[in-house]
């Protein structure tokens, strides 16, 4: 693995970053020796950091209704909305969630760039829940390399279509990018390693509520893991959770299933918990918080036919 990659995926740096400290000597090899981006990580081999002090930051802050679940001066917890985008990126500038973050906050950690301040792991636009903001350097780094060393426990709610053949399981299934569709991820072989665990809480008529735990953080993980084993995230438009499903089922579930997907128009998947140790004060935390209207009337709905 190139060294630039190594340190962006160990420290939560975005790619450019870990550059740009490898090239200013703030990244070196432990006997102070520089470090090309290019060059190939060996076993043994140990990148030394050195934090230098944040730049100051031109993203533009914005007013943004946000729903802070705990703050402290080292982080923040923060239950996301669907539909708001985490940090700006093609096509969606403004209205993100970190813009809000930093009119509330006024000063977040730069480790993850200009445009991600504070952005210690994401979700995806329409997945709800809880995230992690980091309010400066130091504790970014600290958080990053908890995640890395899976130190930080995320526990997401899910509807998933069917009922898995085993009421628990793991899915060890290596993620990359679409070839077809280039915004979207797939599992293909020598993909990044992605895996996900899950456990059935409730079997509906046709679907299933599961509880899913995320041992890697790849993008649209969740909803790729389970597309791939046959059981896609209800209401999820991309990777077939919606109407594509409704063949092979009798007229009577596919009335119902209509009419459920009207309650939701993404997938339906919230990340509910996280526990973590605090990286300052070594304290113990766990949080949760209640899924969005849409996922409770989803499960009021299917409650209400199991009668």
């Amino acid at each position: 693995m190139r060294a630039d990659v190594f340190l962006s995926e160990q420290a939560g740096l975005t790619r450019s970053k870990a550059k740009q400290l490898m090239k200013a000597g703030n990244a070196c090899f432990r006997d102070g020796a520089s470090i090309k981006p290019s060059y190939p990580m060996a076993e043994g081999d140990i990148i030394v950091v050195t934090l230098p002090e944040p730049e100051e930051s031109h993203f533009i802050a914005e007013d943004i209704p946000l729903d802070i679940i705990y703050e402290d001066s080292h982080l923040i917890v923060v239950n996301k909305e669907p539909g708001i985008v985490v940090h700006p990126g093609r096509g969606n500038v403004r209205g993100t969630l970190a813009a809000g973050l930093l009119h509330h906050c006024k000063s977040l950690s730069t480790l993850g760039g200009e445009q991600r301040p504070g952005i210690v792991h994401r979700l995806d636009k329409d997945t709800s829940g809880l995230l992690l903001v980091a309010l400066n350097d130091e504790t970014h780094y600290r958080l990053s390399t908890m995640l890395q060393a899976r130190d930080i426990k995320r526990i997401y709610t899910a509807y998933a279509w069917g009922h898995t053949a085993e009421e628990s399981g793991t899915i060890d299934a290596p993620i990359g990018r679409n070839r077809k569709r280039p915004t979207l991820k797939t599992v293909v072989p020598g993909g990044r390693h992605a895996v996900t665990h899950y456990r059935t809480e409730v079997s509906y008529d046709f679907l299933s509520r599961v509880r899913v735990e995320l041992e890697t953080g790849r993008t649209h993980q969740i909803r790729v893991h389970f597309s791939h084993i046959g059981h896609h995230i209800f209401g999820d438009p991309d990777y077939g959770g919606r109407d594509e499903r409704l063949k092979g089922f009798s007229v009577d579930v596919r009335s119902h299933a209509r009419r459920l997907l009207k309650l939701i128009d993404r997938q339906a998947l919230h990340a509910g918990r996280i526990e973590f140790t605090h990286p300052v004060t070594g304290e113990f935390m766990c949080f949760e918080a209640d899924p969005p209207a849409d996922m409770q009337n989803l499960g009021r709905e299917l409650q209400a036919l199991s009668r």
